[in-house]
């Protein structure tokens, strides 16, 4: 049951006529206030409606594998509104590393920290704490022509787009943290990774069906996540 507020006039209609009783009654707001906050909090975690947008734009992304072993994983951001506010990102996983390279090391920082680190992609793997280098990214992506990508040393390649599907869900687990997520995603049928003009080993990996096909390469749009 919400817990009604308790305003000025409400507290001096109860009777806190002295100055210590006045004083009293009128901290009892803030303390309702924050009981209040407290549960609408506790209720966006468990109710969908009640959650807030804390991102929009796209994370398409690849994953190699060498047989059944990763290789390396990519995971590109772009943003064009957030909590934590707007640019680019790569998220890289290879060799046991992380590195994240971006125009807004905040950004970058918190979209490695709070997102990445928790998707399927990187179950399993060892995840050390990563390197931030402030680069400037570019990001052209789009269900079409699919995804390239280009921060300091790093490039990303998505292409040949197989289909294209809207998903939603409001159990997304992140770390603990259950938000809401819609996008429209597109399985592609090639993918690589490369630095310092090195591709990096591995292939995307396609499975599924003609009518409904998958892979560990593809685009990512019109991304919104709620908490």
């Amino acid at each position: 049951m919400t817990r009604p507020l308790l305003s000025r006039r409400r507290a001096l209609q109860a009777g806190a006529a002295t100055a210590a009783g006045l004083t009293a009654g009128l901290a009892l707001p803030s303390i309702a206030d924050a009981a209040d906050a407290a549960g609408a909090a506790a209720a966006a975690a468990t109710d969908p409606a009640q959650r807030k947008v804390v991102l929009v734009g796209a994370n398409p992304g690849v994953q190699l594998f060498d047989g059944d072993t990763v290789t390396a994983y990519a995971s590109v951001w772009t943003v064009d509104w957030s909590t934590h506010g707007a640019g680019a990102a790569i998220v890289l996983w290879h060799d046991g590393r992380v590195r994240v390279l971006t125009d807004h090391p905040a950004l970058g920082s918190w979209l490695e920290r709070a997102f990445t680190r928790f998707f399927p992609e990187a179950e399993g793997l060892p995840w050390p704490e990563p390197r931030i280098e402030r680069r400037a990214v570019h990001v052209a992506n789009d269900l079409a022509r699919g995804t390239h990508a280009r921060g300091g040393d790093v490039a990303v390649r998505i292409s040949g787009v197989q289909d294209r599907r809207a998903f939603a869900t409001d159990e997304f687990d992140l770390g603990g943290r259950v938000h809401s997520l819609s996008l429209v995603t597109g399985p592609s049928a090639a993918g690589s990774i490369e630095v310092r003009g090195r591709r990096l080993p591995g292939e995307v990996v396609r499975s599924g069906t003609p009518d409904r096909p998958s892979s560990s390469a593809f685009v990512a749009v019109a991304e919104v996540w709620r908490f």
